[in-house]
């Protein structure tokens, strides 16, 4: 067997060995383990989950085999969840796999405490009725759940946990933490005691561009009455003022300047989002808080006293053309005034855990390191209940959704998968599911779908004939081509909650297969 380390090798790098270890702690349960649940469960046990265990009560049947990988001919008549369950045992032995014959609906029903022992629940191809109930137990024990469903050339994604908070968002695009709009005193009195006018073409041309930035916004600052520049003429002449100052022209750390110029004239202070965290009521801590609420109280102490307003440096500067000796002194600078913030809110955050009557050593150093140094990128994710969702989805969203082209096919799926649910409680089968009466299967989806938006109060707003029709056309079928597609979004989501990194999708992903489209809908 390889040695986990190559073994998941190319993973590592994207979530690393912290990551690495949620996931091979984390026990997962998959409900139906058609080509939906299938595809979603063979990526986790690629990517080295902990357990898995599969529920799912029926059979092999002759159909199966055209959608789905995990069965061949051997395995006709037996049981579908022992098949894949062995299947998925041979992709990673080191994942502890079993399965249960049942059929999810009836523990749901029966056995709701069953759930409990998870950390995550995969729930594919479920009904609403069971959906509802499923998140009720779910929310209450604690567990995360995913909602992945594939209906003929559609599909949805819905995640469901009451909080989900992540320090480690992993951004794509995030502005450097340089603080050259509001430098501090080491880093003021470093560019301070380096003169820009040097008559050495060699070492005018190493000045590191953070430098020359804090002084020109520093000389800035005094001709203009302390503001930075703010209107666009003003960020032009400030530009205009960088280009004069070079004397030679291939001076690429004053090429730099002009380009980073933007990040002078940034506002001061922390971003919208991190104040709405810090102003969140769970930033007012009692005993039962989570680590990550107690050490956003914290920080938000830090903010107001010894941060001036400023979230911790993160201490990391990016390459620049600059002398070894500029470089290194200035890396030396960022790192010291980000271990000084971090001894300081290390020290506030003890302090709260004492006054809250915990253990203050029960937050390891890393973790307190790692909060600090993603502070400005931290993220809150809740989600509502789907039952909530369902009974009264915002009627603003909903319309904006339907009368918008961009959207109209998206929300129009969406509302024809619960219409379906609901055609389906009505006359025991799914519209289009069985030869003949398409006709009068294609009315009758036209009239739950109606009555749908009209209990949500979209009176007169309809949905198009093509997509009910199209619907209709579908017959349920799981088609293994979306299947795989949405096993993909809700595998990576899975992924994204175990580890605690990157951000989950908020509100309900839809894949409109027809136009090859993915959208997220918020419909809370």
């Amino acid at each position: 067997m390889a040695e986990p380390k190559t073994k998941y090798d190319r993973q590592l790098r994207i979530w690393g060995e912290q990551g690495q270890a949620a996931l091979e702690k984390a026990s997962i349960c998959l409900l139906n383990c058609g080509p939906t649940g299938s595809e979603t469960l063979k990526n986790l046990v690629l990517g080295g989950v902990g357990s898995i265990t599969i529920v799912d009560g029926s059979k092999v049947e002759l159909g199966d085999l055209g959608n789905n990988f995990m069965v061949d001919e051997s395995s006709l008549g037996q049981s579908k969840a022992k098949c894949v369950c062995s299947f998925l045992q041979e992709l990673n032995d080191a994942v502890k796999a079993k399965f249960i014959e049942e059929y999810p609906e009836a523990l749901i029903d029966t056995n709701p405490s069953f759930f409990s022992q998870f950390t995550l629940v995969v729930a594919t191809q479920l009904v609403e009725e069971s959906m509802v109930k499923l998140d009720r137990i779910c929310r209450e024990a604690n567990v995360m759940l995913i909602f992945a469903r594939s209906y003929g050339l559609t599909g949805l994604v819905r995640i469901s946990v009451k909080e989900h908070a992540v320090i480690e968002s992993k951004p794509d695009h995030f502005l450097d933490d340089l603080r050259l709009n509001n430098p501090w005193p080491e880093l003021r009195g470093f560019a301070e005691a380096i003169d820009l006018n040097v008559q050495d073409p060699v070492a005018h041309k190493h000045i590191p561009y953070v430098v020359i930035l804090v002084k020109m916004a520093d000389e800035w600052i005094k001709s203009h009455g302390g503001s930075l520049p703010s209107t666009r003429e003003e960020k032009r002449e400030f530009k205009e003022l960088l280009k004069a100052r070079m004397v030679a022209m291939d001076e690429d750390n004053y090429k730099e300047a002009i380009d980073a110029s933007f990040k002078v004239f940034a506002p001061r202070g922390i971003s919208s989002d991190l104040q709405q965290i810090i102003i969140d009521s769970c930033a007012e801590v009692a005993s039962n808080s989570s680590d990550f609420w107690v050490m956003v109280a914290g920080l938000k102490e830090f903010i107001a006293n010894e941060g001036g307003g400023e979230a911790p440096l993160e201490g990391s500067i990016p390459d620049m053309t600059s002398s070894t000796e500029h470089y290194v002194n200035l890396q030396k600078i960022y790192q010291a005034k980000s271990e000084a913030d971090f001894l300081v809110i290390e020290k506030r955050v003890r302090n709260i855990l004492k006054k809250i009557g915990r253990d203050p050593n029960s937050i390891p150093k890393a973790t307190i390191k790692s909060f600090c140094k993603n502070a400005r990128k931290l993220k809150v994710c809740r989600y509502r209940l789907i039952e909530d969702e369902y009974n009264n989805p915002s009627l603003p969203e909903l319309q904006k959704y339907l009368t918008d082209e961009d959207y109209s096919i998206a929300v129009g799926f969406y509302i024809l998968l619960r219409a379906v649910d609901r055609y389906a409680a009505n006359f025991n089968s799914f519209p289009g599911q069985f030869d003949g009466g398409m006709d009068e299967d294609i009315s009758r989806l036209k009239t739950t779908a109606v009555g749908l938006l009209n209990d949500f109060g979209c009176n007169g707003l309809t949905l198009t004939e093509d997509l009910i029709n199209e619907m209709c056309r579908f017959g349920a079928a799981e088609l293994h081509a979306v299947a795989a597609f949405i096993g993909g979004i809700a595998s990576q989501e899975v992924i994204k909650l175990i580890t605690k990194q990157f951000v989950p999708m908020s509100g309900t992903y839809v894949f409109n297969g027809i136009d090859h489209k993915s959208q997220l809908l918020s419909l809370y």
